[in-house]
């Protein structure tokens, strides 16, 4: 297998793949709409609401949070997390200005 020639892409480009690599997957859209819906940090309650086993939410919880998409603080015995406001605000400029570059052209395809 050949490793990716990170080296040849912007650090915006690099960037924005990694976050969405985070995101991509379904149960992580779902941690996060869940902590969105909260508007607070969330403590250990995701394992009833999304039906997920523990270990699986726990190995979710981790992606994100190695991508800084979330941050954690220790309570007591429980990890709560919340969405990081900085990485959110990056995630939706790098978004916004990726999504905002096309301008459909009338005949094309």
């Amino acid at each position: 297998m050949g490793l990716t020639r990170t080296e040849i892409f912007s650090i915006e480009q690099n960037q924005l793949a990694t976050l969405l690599k985070a995101l991509a997957h379904p149960a992580r859209i779902a941690i996060l709409q869940r902590i969105l819906a909260s508007n607070t940090c969330i403590c250990g309650d995701l394992v009833d609401e999304l039906g997920l086993a523990q270990a699986t939410i726990s190995q979710h919880l981790k992606e994100l949070k190695n991508a800084e998409i979330i941050q954690g603080t220790i309570e007591g015995v429980s990890v709560c997390y919340c969405i990081n406001p900085v990485t959110w605000k990056l995630i939706e400029n790098q978004m916004g200005a990726f999504l905002g570059a096309y301008k459909q052209e009338a005949n094309c395809c």
